[in-house]
């Protein structure tokens, strides 16, 4: 796939994408020297839907202006969420409902694999964190006896089950750490069976809730005033004066295709209170992937609108686009240059860096290729 396939006055919005913010009263500072590339960690399959998936690093290399595949690991089935360990170490979760975890080592090898039976209570529902302490990885799930969402509490070299809490809600999806190692996990809300097909929506009860990371016990619970709202991924954005906001993408499940064009995209919890900032949207409701982005802000894609936009405090009614082109997806923070706050997005051509000061870069795929829902930085140079 060649950067010709990419209209030109899609490319110039990125560019364009600064300009809007200094009209919005963000200021921005000049940027210094880049980093040389970039480690990506990802997932993807071949372009047709049949085509084996895969898990490995990504290099980006902006000197040379070139995306490379360091190693590529084939996996059972789709996955969804990928967790970079401190050693090198990938951590893959296969897609909802999910049924392995696999971890990757730096060369590509599998090193371990955990199955669980396709007809089990309890099931992955795609995402897992390493807990403060370094010991323990937690996944979310669902126990389809129940409906009840749960964290599965796992040790993190073998990977095996050694306790289970309920997580006050149901459908657990995206869970990360608080400063003080507490869980933050939000309750997607969305009734579904093992086939994962969305039943008795009317039952929704979506919810954002921390979780005492030592025993599980519920220390808080957040909701939006709409219950069709699926709260889904999450990320944490600190400002430069250290206040820290979670922002969490939204999904809408309502009954008609107009009320979902009209549902906001963003939530945010700031100083304990969560907000929805601003009604801009996508025109689809569909928040698919969220990173942190310039001075506290976020940006938020949606593969729907072929659309990423970022959300910056400063100007809390706004969403702006940073990126439109097709299937933009899969988002991971890029500091870059000073002062910080670019984004990778993923989309059906290529990658893209954008910048609040530096030039944004296209790189296509290195090969024909699909990438999934998630991607993540392992590290710069």
């Amino acid at each position: 796939m060649e950067m010709k396939n990419m209209h030109r006055r899609d490319f110039l919005k990125l560019a364009g994408a600064c300009s809007l913010l200094a009209q919005g009263g963000i200021a921005m500072a000049a940027s210094e020297s880049e980093p040389q590339r970039a480690l990506i960690a990802a997932a993807w399959r071949g372009p047709n839907p049949t085509d084996t998936y895969y898990a490995g690093v990504l290099v980006a290399d902006w000197a040379r202006k070139k995306l490379d595949i360091r190693h590529a690991t084939p996996l059972p089935t789709r996955p969804h969420g990928l967790l970079p360990e401190e050693d090198g170490s990938l951590l893959v979760t296969g897609v909802r409902p999910g049924t392995w975890l696999m971890r990757i080592d730096p060369e590509g090898k599998p090193v371990r694999q955990l199955d669980i039976e396709p007809s089990a209570n309890v099931l992955l529902n795609g995402h897992a964190i390493v807990g403060k302490a370094g010991d323990l990885v937690f996944t979310t799930e669902t126990d389809f006896a129940s409906g009840r969402g749960k964290i599965g509490v796992r040790d993190r070299i073998t990977l095996k089950k050694i306790d289970e809490w309920d997580t006050g809600g149901m459908e657990p999806h995206q869970l990360l750490l608080d400063a003080e190692g507490n869980l933050m996990v939000a309750n997607g809300g969305i009734p579904r069976n093992r086939a994962d097909k969305k039943f008795d929506l009317a039952r929704m009860d979506s919810s954002l809730v921390r979780l005492d990371a030592r025993n599980g016990k519920l220390l808080r619970q957040w909701t939006v005033d709409d219950s069709r709202l699926s709260l889904r991924h999450i990320a944490w954005s600190t400002a430069p004066n250290g206040e820290r906001r979670l922002g969490i993408a939204m999904q809408a499940e309502h009954g008609e295709a107009a009320q979902r064009s009209r549902a906001p995209l963003l939530a945010v919890l700031e100083e304990d209170q969560l907000i929805v900032p601003t009604r801009a949207n996508d025109g689809f409701g569909y928040g698919g992937d969220i990173a942190a982005a310039y001075n506290g802000g976020f940006v938020v894609s949606s593969n729907q609108a072929g659309l990423a936009q970022l959300w910056h405090p400063g100007a809390p009614d706004k969403l702006t686009p940073v990126v439109q082109l097709e299937e933009a997806y899969a988002m991971a923070e890029w500091n870059g240059p000073q002062p910080g706050g670019g984004v990778l997005v993923s989309t059906a051509l290529g990658l893209v860096r954008w910048h609040p000061s530096a030039k944004p870069v296209f790189l296509a795929w290195p090969k024909p290729m699909a990438l999934d829902n998630h991607w993540a930085l392992i590290g710069e140079a």
